[in-house]
């Protein structure tokens, strides 16, 4: 078991760092930027989820079938939130436009940051999106297997 510790806290050191270092360009550039709590949200899910969709077995998760049970629970309402937070951000970009994310930049970096802006965004949002659809499915399988053959 204290393998299974530090290996998630690895994971979540790892998931960290790259939260940070995806955001820091942002946040440096763009002091006010309004999506920064979904921002964040959409990379701690992509990465955890997707982690726990392939490594479930080498998880605290692994035998605790309550636990599977109630994520898979809640990951329904996340799902329809994370998609809806990515609408929202595209009707912002629709409406208010890609320069309304930078600010006053010059208007070089102006550019280049909106893009990376919407590329990463958008990037983080579909890979939490899928994952948190595939991982309700891969709770199931894995309660059956559980249950019925004594496997993850």
């Amino acid at each position: 078991m204290d393998r299974k510790v530090l290996l998630e806290l690895i994971f979540w050191a790892f998931t960290a760092l790259v939260a940070a270092t995806v955001l820091l360009p942002i946040v440096l550039a763009v002091p006010d930027y309004r999506f920064l709590g979904i921002n964040i949200i959409y990379i701690v899910v992509a990465i955890t989820a997707t982690r726990y969709l392939f490594l479930l077995r080498h998880t605290f998760l692994a035998r605790r079938q309550v636990m599977k049970t109630i994520l898979v629970f809640l990951f329904i309402p996340l799902v329809f939130f994370l998609v809806q937070e990515l609408n929202h951000f595209q009707v912002f970009l629709d409406e208010e436009g890609q320069d309304a994310l930078v600010g006053n930049l010059p208007y070089p970096r102006r550019n280049n940051m909106a893009d990376y802006i919407r590329s990463e965004m958008l990037f983080f949002a579909t890979c939490s999106i899928i994952s948190s659809i595939a991982f309700p499915f891969r709770l199931v399988a894995s309660v059956w297997r559980t249950r019925n053959r004594g496997t993850v």
